[in-house]
């Protein structure tokens, strides 16, 4: 199963090239809660801090200023440690 894929502080050229800014936006509480990926999700973090821990065990701590991509497949929790704000898009 291919991993979570961080890239701590992409250039605002790179945000524009994908788009960022046109996503909607998903907001959460702390909290923590399964998720399963159906398709991959990109997602760009506005605000927050999460960690989320893979079925397999792999951790990736990210949040504010990161662009992340999930696998589809993926089964995992996440671990809100401070409100999420971000930039989404499946497929």
């Amino acid at each position: 199963m291919s991993r979570i894929k961080v890239e701590r502080r992409p250039s605002p050229e790179r945000l524009k090239e994908l788009g960022v800014n046109q996503w909607p936006i998903w907001t959460k509480e702390v909290s923590e809660f399964p998720w399963t990926y159906d398709e991959p999700e990109t997602c760009y973090f506005l605000e927050g801090e999460v960690t989320v821990t893979g079925a397999d065990g792999e951790t990736a701590q990210v949040g504010q200023g990161d662009l992340v991509i999930f696998p589809a497949g993926m089964s995992c929790t996440w671990k809100i440690s401070r409100d999420v704000k971000k930039h989404y898009r499946f497929g």
